[in-house]
Formats: structure tokens, sequence, C-alpha cells
């Protein structure tokens, strides 16, 4: 199996070694992530700017290809450029922190995994739900097993797994539930603060706003300690509404008077 790994957090954070060196008992694994942090650049890509390319090494041993740009730059860069031959999936993580209900829209990580199924590969999108995990372990078994089922199974053209695990130990995890989006959604403030120099700056601050109740979705699941595994996709028609806006007569609205 060729695994293709990348990650919003960086190619010297904690998730990816983690995942790395699990995913490597299954398979040739390929790192190709951000040189830097790019969390919460949603899908950008690199545009007008050259993307440079290096070799990054951890403990003297290779590593992975660090690249100065975001995580759709990534796995587009890996899969064209880097890797001989097409991934047989792709796993962007382990994310520090939750990627659930709307966040989703926000997240690299996802946007990794977004990406790679636009490029009609297989893809799942994995995160640990708090930024100061330390034990990355757990996940990165999930992020196996379901690698293995996915790559055995197939998922639709277009649709990715996106995978949130509560930051527990093992024997605290109630299980894995299949998960629909949430609903959830931040309350954000960008709070005004003053510099060492006396000048005024914004820091985006705020809080969640918990709009779930129901255990088939993934933010009410992590919250009462269930893996949460959500098919997403990336086409973003509201069919309903399509359905409705036919009586609109759209086709027959003029701009003359």
């Amino acid at each position: 199996m060729k695994i293709l790994v990348s990650n919003d957090d960086g190619i010297d954070s904690a998730g990816i070694a983690a995942l790395a060196e699990e995913l490597k008992k299954i398979g040739d694994v390929t790192v190709v992530a951000p040189r830097t942090e790019q969390s919460a650049v949603g899908h950008a890509i690199t545009m007008k700017i050259p993307l440079r390319v290096t070799e990054y090494y951890k403990n003297g041993d290779f590593f992975g290809y660090a690249v100065e740009g975001t995580p759709a730059d990534c796995i587009k860069m890996g899969i064209r450029n880097i890797m001989k031959t097409k991934p047989d999936i792709v796993i962007s993580g382990i994310n520090h922190g939750s990627n659930t209900a709307i966040n989703i829209i926000y997240s690299g990580t996802v946007s990794a995994a977004r990406e790679a199924a636009i490029m009609d590969v297989p893809a799942i999108a994995i995160s640990v739900t708090s930024h100061e995990a330390t034990d990355f372990s757990y996940a990165a078994k999930i992020a196996s097993l379901l690698a293995q089922t996915v790559v055995k199974n197939g998922l639709p053209a277009g649709t990715l797994l996106n995978v949130n695990v509560p930051d527990l130990p093992e024997k605290e995890i109630k299980g894995m539930k299949l998960t629909r989006q949430g609903k959830s959604k931040w309350d954000d403030i960008y709070e005004e603060r003053i510099d060492p120099y006396g000048k005024k700056y914004f820091w985006l601050t705020g809080k969640l706003i918990e709009a779930d109740t129901d255990l088939e979705t993934d933010q009410f699941a992590i919250r009462n300690n269930y893996v949460a595994v959500t098919p997403i996709h990336f086409d973003l028609t509201d069919y309903d509404t399509f359905e409705d806006m036919k009586n609109w007569n759209i086709e027959n609205l003029s701009t003359d008077n």
C-alpha cells in the first residue's frame, strides 16, 4: 500500500511523526507536509510565488519533504511531483485539536484530504480533540485501521472521511461512531490588545456554541468519548433549495425595466 501523509500543523509536529511511524507498519509512507504551521488556512493554494520543497530530516534520518506552502499545495506536489505512482490513500494529520461541525470549513487538515479526493485518491483527515495532546498512539492506530478499511472497501468519488479522536486514554474511549457533520460553531471575537510599544492589535478568541445533542453528530459524539467518523464531500450544492428555486423562474428574470 502506498500512503501519502500530510497535515496542517507542520512537518515537525508530534502528530504527523506518530502517524507516519504507525502507517509504516502497513505500507510505503511518503510524507509531504508544510514547512511551518498552516492551521485554519482552509483550502488555500499558492499562486504567483514559487513553491520550494526541501528534504526534511529528524534525528539525522530522512523523514519527508517540507513544502513552503499550504496543506492543499502539499497534496498536489506529493501526487504530481514527488511520488512516482499515485498513492492508494492520503491521510492528513494527526491534527492537534478537533475538526468538527462548522469548524471543518476552516481546517487545513481536512482540506489536504479534500484535495486528495478532488484528485480521485481516497483520503482520511484525522484529529485529536486537544491542542495540548501529547499521546497520539491510539489515534494513529485508528488511522491505520481505517486506512486499511477504506482501501479494501473504497469510497465514492469526491468523498473523504473526517475522523476525530477524543484526547483520552484508550480504555476510556467508548468506541467508534459513524456521524454526520454537526452544527456547533465558534462565536469568534477579535479581542483588542496593546503591544509593548503601546500599539493596538487584535487577537482572535471566542467560544464554541454547542448546538448538537445527537450521538450521530461529530461534535456530540466526541463530547461523549466516541471516535467520530464522518463521510464528507466537496459538493456544496444545497439540493433541497435547488429544487425549491426551480419555482423562482430565474431563467426568465430580466434586468430590463
